[in-house]
């Protein structure tokens, strides 16, 4: 009985899916992969909004892929 309890459970998955929003305050987003284990993104990225390289900033996780 508790055998086929323990095979019937889902893993997590090492993979997240996470809007990355521009800091430029333009509203423009772009969603990217991270693993779980790390902590929250903030990277360089081009905004066409203002033809620039800017800063995005980890908004929210979207979902487990």
């Amino acid at each position: 009985m508790f055998l086929s309890l323990v095979s019937l459970a889902k893993s997590k998955s090492k993979v997240i899916l996470v809007r990355m929003v521009s800091e430029a305050g333009t509203g423009f987003s772009f969603n990217t992969k991270r693993s779980r284990l790390r902590e929250k993104l903030t990277l360089l990225h081009y905004d066409p909004i203002v033809k620039q390289k800017v800063l995005f900033v980890e908004q929210k996780k979207i979902r487990s892929l």
